[in-house]
């Protein structure tokens, strides 16, 4: 297996002269090996980065349809061992950038030390984590720093005067939530982007990646103008949990018309 380079394997997927898309599936849904599936499929359709989401019983950044998705992985037995186990496969066959969504608990319970010593070895990028609060960072990035990991900071439309303490010390890129609330697909993103991205920009030199809510393809174009990338999640996991035996037709049809909206 070729070895990727550690954290900034993420910035890299954030080419000079393109937008980057930053795709997300739930890990095991709706099965162990469609969720391989899926993921490779995104990956050979060329998104830029898939963040894989750990399932969480309390996902508090999460709308219905995360939600849903988690508690059909767990109805498939998927666990946080099982998604490295996961990982594990998908890096037989691809080594496309790879980040993980996961609620601190999760690594807490697992360790630490242990978790982000298995991301390095399945060269896992970085970690978004959101509800570890900059204040309490400490406690997690000396292990993301020991193993070469990103810490993905969360900008908030209020974050506004915090904006320098979220991002530092992170990596890898900058998760930029559009909108006020939990994931979900949206008709209209309200928050004035430009100005906040503005704000991030002074703060740091990371690119910038704007999710939650995108889910059309000139909202995609429209992100893009002033983003470094594009995020959606909730939207391919509607696709994933419609059961349709052509969802990786699908997959690869929708992921094609954002690459090509964005850029």
């Amino acid at each position: 297996m070729t070895k990727l380079k550690p954290e900034t394997t993420l910035t890299n997927a954030f080419p000079k002269n393109r937008k980057a898309l930053i795709g997300f599936v739930t890990a095991g849904d709706p099965s162990f090996e469609q969720s391989v599936a899926e993921i490779l499929t995104l990956a050979q359709a060329g998104t830029d980065i898939i963040e894989i989401g750990i399932p969480f019983s309390d996902p508090v950044a999460d709308g219905p349809v995360i939600q849903a998705a988690d508690l059909r992985a767990f109805a498939a037995g998927m666990t946080t061992e099982r998604v490295f186990e996961l990982v594990t496969a998908v890096r037989q066959k691809s080594q496309v950038p790879l980040a993980l969504l996961v609620y601190l608990n999760n690594v807490f319970k697992y360790g630490y030390e242990r978790f982000f010593k298995r991301c390095a070895e399945l060269q896992i990028g970085g970690l978004i984590i959101p509800d570890l609060p900059a204040e309490e960072r400490a406690e997690v990035l000396p292990f993301a720093q020991k193993y070469g990991r990103a810490l993905i900071p969360l900008v908030a439309p209020t974050s506004g005067k915090r904006i320098p303490q979220v991002v530092a010390g992170t990596s890898g890129f900058v998760y930029a939530v559009s909108s006020m609330g939990v994931t979900g697909t949206r008709e209209e993103i309200k928050t004035n982007l430009t100005k906040m991205l503005a704000q991030i920009r002074q703060a740091t030199d990371l690119p910038i990646a704007v999710g939650f809510g995108i889910h059309t393809a000139k909202q995609a174009a429209d992100v893009a103008a002033i983003a470094d990338g594009v995020i959606v999640g909730s939207a391919i996991v509607q696709l994933i949990a419609a059961k349709d035996e052509t969802v990786s037709d699908k997959l690869d049809h929708y992921v094609r018309e954002l690459k090509a909206a964005i850029n």
